[in-house]
């Protein structure tokens, strides 16, 4: 569902649009995440175990609710550090997430309709160039690039692993190269589907065609962020956008709860 809310911030109204997944089991990861889920009743009972004391001096016998998680980082929406691309990154130790500056991840978002792409097709920068000339705007330093590929469409299917088009070495230099450090994607990777990059492989062994975007991050300190939903919910430009990562220590990437900020046009009084 998507999230309605108005808020005031800095002296105007705001709609929040959650662009985030949730962290769950489902097909559309080929590792997906377990959810252990402790029960207000198994709570109760730990403590009993642990401190002696019986349910009955509980408010109706129960504990607090909790869960364990066991999940990758880059399980549903999360951000990619310079470090998961590679150890170096322009010469020097890549950022782990909990090294990646903070004021990188808020930003004014720039939304890119590419979903009238093939799955697999390679994004270039005179694919960028031109949506960009539709919406009569130029990229600034410091703004986040998002990328509708339709893949929000297949989330909870195996389709999803498969599905979008994606980015090369090129384009995410175009980017960066223009004080992009955040590029995102409603897709499983920015990169085009792995397994097409997988079955190119056997077919050509040109080692250009493998993750080109990730590797990207070699020439370039950049973050992405992947798995995002409900982008068509944004304008092309004129909303901000929160998506700051969990603090993993040495995390080479880490789950984000993305939030697009979208004025209403209302000036608080």
């Amino acid at each position: 569902m998507i999230n309605q809310e108005i808020v005031e911030l800095l002296g105007q109204r705001v709609q929040l649009i959650d662009l985030s997944r949730s962290l769950e089991p489902t097909v559309s990861e080929p590792t997906p995440p377990r959810i252990q889920h402790i029960s207000h009743k198994d709570c109760a009972e730990m403590w009993e175990f642990m401190f002696g004391i019986p349910s009955n001096a509980l408010p109706n016998g129960l504990g607090f609710a909790g869960e364990i998680v066991e999940a990758s980082t880059h399980a549903s929406t999360h951000l990619d550090a310079p470090w998961h691309y590679a150890p170096t990154s322009e010469g020097q130790p890549a950022w782990t997430i909990d090294e990646t500056p903070l004021h990188w991840f808020v930003g004014q978002a720039v939304v890119l309709d590419v979903s009238d792409l093939p799955t697999g097709y390679l994004v270039t920068p005179e694919e960028i160039e031109k949506c960009l000339k539709k919406l009569s705007h130029t990229i600034k330093p410091g703004e986040i690039v998002l990328f509708c590929t339709g893949a929000d469409a297949v989330w909870g299917t195996e389709e999803f692993f498969s599905y979008g088009c994606g980015l090369g070495e090129e384009a995410v230099l175009y980017l960066v190269d223009q004080g992009v450090r955040v590029i995102g994607t409603d897709a499983w990777s920015l990169d085009r589907p792995y397994p097409i990059i997988g079955n190119e492989w056997a077919i050509f062994q040109d080692s250009k065609r493998l993750w080109s975007a990730h590797f990207a991050g070699i020439k370039r300190k950049y973050s992405q962020i992947e798995k995002l939903t409900n982008l068509s919910q944004l304008p092309p430009v004129g909303s901000t956008i929160l998506c700051f990562p969990i603090k993993v220590k040495g995390g080479s990437g880490a789950w984000s709860r993305v939030i697009g900020l979208v004025p209403t046009g209302e000036k608080v009084d």
